[in-house]
Parts: C-alpha cells; sequence; structure tokens
C-alpha cells in the first residue's frame, strides 16, 4: 500500500505548536494549495488542507515560518476520529507531515531583502557566483523566457526546419 503526499502552498496564519503531556511538540497548520485550473470564472480557487508535523520539525517550523510562507511538505493523509461535547462523533481526515522544506526567503515573501541588504542598480551587473572566485559576468539575452503555465512556448518563434532524417525514428 502507498500513502504518499506532497504539497507545495502558502501558510494561512501562523504555526500552532502545543505539547502533548508527554512533552511531545505537535504544531498545527492549514497550507493553501492553488489549484491547477481555472473556475468558469476564469479564476484559480485553492484547497485549505490541514497539516500535523511532530517533535523537532514542529518546533522548528513553529520558529521559522509564519502566515504566507511558501512550503513543500511531504507525508501522508491520515483519518482519525472522536466523540465530541455533544456526544457526536466527528471524524478529521489531514496530512501528517514528515518534513518540510521552506521555499522561499523572508525577504523575498516581504519584497525586499532580507536584513537591509545590497541591491544593485540595474546598469550594474550581478555577482551570481556566491562562492566569490570568480569575476562576475553579465550575460546579455534577448528576452526573458516565460515560463507561465498559460503561456504558448510555439507562439510568435520561426518555424523550425526538420527533415526525416532529423527524426529518431
Amino acid at each position: 500500500m502507498i500513502n504518499n503526499v506532497v504539497l507545495v502552498g502558502r501558510l494561512t496564519k501562523d504555526v500552532e505548536l502545543r505539547y502533548t503531556p508527554a512533552n511531545q511538540a505537535v504544531a498545527t497548520f492549514t497550507l493553501a494549495v492553488n489549484r491547477t485550473f481555472k473556475n468558469a470564472n476564469g479564476e484559480r480557487e485553492a484547497d485549505f488542507i490541514n497539516v500535523v508535523i511532530w517533535r523537532q520539525a514542529a518546533e522548528n517550523l513553529a520558529n521559522w515560518a509564519k502566515k504566507g510562507a511558501l512550503l513543500g511538505i511531504t507525508g501522508r493523509i491520515q483519518t482519525r476520529n472522536y466523540e465530541n461535547a455533544q456526544g457526536q462523533r466527528v471524524y478529521v481526515t489531514e496530512v501528517v507531515a514528515d518534513n518540510f522544506q521552506m521555499l522561499e526567503s523572508r525577504g523575498a515573501r516581504e519584497g525586499g531583502q532580507q536584513g537591509g541588504g545590497y541591491t544593485p542598480s540595474p546598469s550594474q551587473p550581478t555577482n551570481s557566483n556566491f562562492g566569490g572566485n570568480q569575476p562576475s559576468q553579465t550575460q546579455s539575452s534577448p528576452a526573458t523566457p516565460d515560463f507561465g503555465r498559460d503561456s504558448d512556448p510555439f507562439s510568435g518563434g520561426t518555424p523550425m526546419n526538420l527533415s526525416d532524417d532529423d527524426l529518431p525514428f
């Protein structure tokens, strides 16, 4: 049997960290995950998925991730039930996360650089070599590619000239 979940989404609010009577850390949060299609009005919808994470990972997540953070998680779907105060049986389906990964820096999420860092002007070349051993190089490209879901990679380009000899089959 396989029960494996991989999600990428944004926190809807800060992570809620609690401790069990046995002093085990447990964090709960809701992840807003965009759907891959648009509705009848042409708008994207999102699913709001309840997630639980345990132990040291729960404490780390609560310390570092805040509302709006882009997270990737891996885990499994779990169902459980309990009886509420009115005596009714309540069923809960949630994702139990094994791991998480923060997918953007806090500075990127807040629209600036973290720690009031240096922002080069557009006329200055940037050094993307983080080791600093190589001199900075600028590369000029005629156009930045659009990797958006709705873009057509075949529109506006020049046609390819292929012969039957070029095909592998």
